[in-house]
């Protein structure tokens, strides 16, 4: 990947001298590069990458991964109806994977009844959808290169007899 690409994907916050002086390039030039890649789409979006389990409240939600099996469309493949699955606000993430299944999705809900909702009203029911398999998300320890656990401080617990 390129050298830019990289810093900013590491650190989205550092400033553009920064990136100069990381890069031994000029500032005005990674001014340019940075714009052209929004223009084009290679950047999308900035990131925070937030550690949920530290800030659950009454408002927390639940996370799973469904893998769904679906009928390719003519000439069109499965891009029909991976745009109709991840048109629906709950589908946070939706990817064309090998292996058993077509689709792998990350899909949202306040709780697990509403994620199973979402899949037995809306995305089971959906013309070419085979088949789904839910897996909700229990813990997360990694996530975008990132460890979100705490590292102990090494010490032990005390053991009383």
């Amino acid at each position: 990947m390129d050298e830019i690409l990289d810093i900013l994907a590491n650190n989205a916050r550092i400033t553009i001298d920064e990136v100069a002086k990381l890069t031994g390039k000029k500032v005005e030039e990674i001014k340019k590069t940075i714009t052209k890649y929004e223009k084009d789409g290679v950047i999308v979006k900035y990131k925070t990458v937030i550690n949920h389990d530290l800030v659950r409240d009454s408002n927390s939600f639940v996370r799973a991964l469904i893998e769904v099996s679906v009928t390719p469309q003519k000439d069109v493949g499965f891009d029909n109806v991976a745009e109709r699955i991840y048109s629906f606000p709950e589908v946070t993430s939706c990817y064309l994977v090998s292996g058993a299944y077509d689709l792998l999705l990350v899909v949202e809900g306040e709780n697990i009844q509403t994620v199973s909702n979402f899949v037995a009203s809306k995305l089971a029911p959906m013309e070419n959808v085979r088949s789904t398999a839910t897996h909700f998300l229990l813990k997360k320890y990694k996530e975008d290169g990132q460890i979100l656990k705490k590292k102990s401080d090494g010490k032990r617990l005390n053991i009383s007899y």
